[in-house]
């Protein structure tokens, strides 16, 4: 479950920012988790609740946006939307696709507190 290791990482992100920014704690962070992120988006939800005590998340609520998955079809020179990877072109069944959009994940931003 390497969904505990982006909870760390995005914690640690997060009190880097507060070092910089001098706020105490955050009581909204917003993230971006794209469809072909390869992120169990709820295993994502229970990791960062499972560390945000004693932390700058402590208390903190999370809100996920998760942008649809697109990519570049190499057969058809087409931006399509793809559902999940692994899933042909929809325009012409082909395989040859390069995701372009919704394979990320980031912070968007956050509410901090003194």
């Amino acid at each position: 479950m390497h969904e505990a290791s982006l909870a760390g990482g995005i914690l640690q992100l997060v009190e880097d920012s507060a070092r910089l920014n001098h706020f105490t704690r955050v009581t909204l962070l917003r993230l971006e988790v794209g469809k072909l992120a390869n992120v169990d988006l709820q295993a994502l939800q229970f990791s960062l609740a499972a560390i945000a005590p004693g932390t700058l998340l402590d208390g903190a609520h999370f809100e996920f946006e998760e942008p649809e998955g697109q990519a570049w079809c190499m057969t058809c020179s087409q931006t399509v939307p793809l559902p999940e990877r692994g899933m042909p072109c929809p325009q012409c069944a082909g395989y040859q696709l390069q995701p372009t959009g919704g394979t990320g994940l980031r912070v968007i931003d956050m509410l901090v507190a003194d």
